[in-house]
């Protein structure tokens, strides 16, 4: 048995309803950041999987993936500061406990 594209596909399905999932029901903002992280990730296993057995000679779901990553890392450089700014105003990373707009 080979591994095919169907494969990948449901493992990045899967991936990204576990990160879905996360990023809806948890209360953490960083626990939501790291959701939001799995569901990219989900999108790059696509993105590959797809570049691999659509065009094998291209690299373009590689390249993709690469600029995804990229801005996966500055997404969570300014999100991570963000949760670092309202924990020092509120000391609370809990998403249902704060409110933006009573600062």
């Amino acid at each position: 048995m080979s591994v095919g594209l169907e494969h990948y596909l449901i493992l990045s399905a899967i991936i990204f309803s576990i990160g879905l999932y996360g990023s809806l029901s948890k209360r953490s903002a960083v626990v939501i950041l790291m959701c939001i992280e799995l569901m990219l990730n989900a999108a790059n296993i696509s993105l590959v999987a797809f570049s691999r057995f659509v065009t094998p000679v291209l690299l373009t779901g590689q390249v993709f993936s690469i600029f995804s990553i990229l801005v996966a890392a500055s997404e969570v450089t300014v999100g991570l500061a963000i949760i670092i700014a309202i924990y020092r105003h509120h000391e609370t990373i809990d998403v249902s406990k704060i409110n933006i707009l009573k600062w």
